[in-house]
């Protein structure tokens, strides 16, 4: 499809659709940018796009004879793909394409994309280390934070992208095609947006839905789920595996991180030498590892790149030291799963706050992943009764509902020993109380900061 001129609407009016709206501006298309919300204001969504911007802005209901106008539809992630909105223009035969695939079709250079439950933000950013100690152009995009879009036209043939891929954009992808795919884990998540366990990881293994048998695709040997998945790829498969030797792949034996061809192994790194640490870490660290080799970096480079990598921000991230207490912010942990990797890291007796928004997950393996780590549960958010009655129902009753984050850091700082751990996993989303996780982290971080020291 030639994109000039032709008339586009760009669904979602977030970060993923005004760069969208952006890019579809700088190629010409006709472009109308619509959200469903009418309380939005149309100056504040104009004063994010570009000041010549020449299209239309929408807001509320959209006429059913504007949608038979239009030559393609760019679906934000956050919109799901069953509004009765997005079913009408599907029988209608328009094209509906998320932002990934409308930046797929601009880019140019080799791609690796990462998906996966938990662990993408930490595997991208790290791959995206491991390209710039080999590669001269390299783009670190996607549900990472920079939109794909916004950085696709200044890609060439010698680019290296590396896409974090969520749920959400792989929903809308159709020639999307990676060189490098990679799928962490799947454990279930935003069910409250899938429906089911089946379309969740449907969603997820669409990154290699385009893939042949010249790419490669690197999983997670200790995930069931992903070695089925393996069965019926059609791409070249990369296992990593923390609990298996392997005979071809990337494990970890005992403290070492070995690469390993028909048996004949090549030493890569040991575990102490990381600034990261858990074995969900240094299973993302195998990850990155795989995806560099895939991508031709030579291991020396790839070793450099491991070694001097510290945790990203809001990721089991060490906060301070108050008063003999470890403070962390683990504010990514937005799902049990996830939050299960942070208590488990946890080397001290510890001090939990959690909960949040409800995105329809069960915490009762969350709970059992306590054992005798956990002195007392903090809890707040839409989720704060279900949760507790779950902890209960499991014999945890070291429960303490609090109004707010800073209450519960409150809390937490007058019941800690010194010694313990005070840890913000939430095993929930942010939204309803902030604005996303980031807004959460940073806000814990700044209460445990103002903290005073014992004199």
């Amino acid at each position: 499809m030639d994109i000039k001129h032709k008339k586009v609407l760009v669904f979602g009016t977030g970060i993923s659709g005004i760069a969208a709206t952006k890019l579809l501006q700088q190629v010409e298309a006709d472009i109308t940018i619509y959200d469903g919300n009418a309380n939005l204001n149309k100056e504040d969504i104009a004063a994010k796009l570009p000041s010549n911007f020449n299209g239309n802005i929408i807001l509320g209901e959209l006429p059913e004879d504007f949608i038979k106008e239009l030559d393609l539809v760019v679906l934000s992630p956050g919109v799901p793909t069953d509004l009765e909105i997005v079913n009408k223009m599907r029988d209608s035969q328009i094209p509906i394409w998320g932002e990934i695939e409308l930046a797929y079709y601009f880019s140019k250079g080799k791609i690796a994309a990462i998906t996966g439950t938990n662990g993408k933000t930490t595997t991208t950013t790290l791959v995206g280390e491991i390209m710039k100690t080999y590669y001269n152009s390299v783009f670190v995009v996607g549900n990472i934070g920079v939109p794909y879009t916004d950085m696709v036209l200044n890609t060439t043939e010698d680019s290296i992208t590396v896409a974090e891929m969520s749920s959400f954009q792989l929903e809308t992808i159709h020639e999307f095609k990676p060189n490098i795919s990679a799928i962490l884990n799947i454990t279930p998540d935003h069910l409250n947006r899938h429906h089911t366990m089946e379309k969740y990881i449907e969603a997820k293994v669409n990154i290699t839905l385009n893939q042949d048998k010249n790419d490669v695709c690197v999983l997670n040997y200790e995930d069931s789920i992903l070695r089925e998945v393996s069965k019926k790829l059609k791409t070249n498969v990369f296992f990593f595996s923390s609990l298996h030797s392997l005979d071809n792949g990337i494990y970890l034996e005992e403290e070492n991180i070995y690469y390993s061809i028909d048996k004949k192994r090549t030493f890569i790194c040991n575990i102490h030498e990381l600034n990261i640490f858990g074995r969900h870490s240094y299973e993302n660290v195998m990850a990155a590892v795989a995806i560099g080799i895939s991508l031709g970096v030579p291991i020396d480079c790839i070793r450099k790149a491991i070694i001097n990598f510290v945790a990203v921000e809001h990721r089991i991230e060490f906060v301070t030291t108050k008063n003999g207490v470890k403070y962390y912010n683990d504010s990514k942990g937005t799902n049990p799963d996830a939050s299960m990797k942070a208590i488990e890291s946890m080397e001290t007796p510890t001090l939990l706050i959690a909960g949040g928004y409800d995105k329809g997950s069960e915490f009762d393996e969350w709970v059992e992943a306590f054992g005798d780590k956990i002195r007392y549960l903090v809890l707040l958010g839409q989720t704060r009764d279900k949760i507790a009655a779950t902890a209960r129902r499991h014999g945890f009753d070291n429960i303490i509902m609090v109004e707010s984050l800073l209450e519960a850091v409150e809390v937490c700082t007058e019941k800690a020993n010194h010694g313990d751990s005070v840890l913000l996993s939430p095993a929930c989303a942010s939204w309803g109380m902030f604005q996303n996780y980031e807004e959460r982290g940073r806000l814990f971080k700044e209460y445990v900061r103002n903290l005073k020291n014992a004199d």
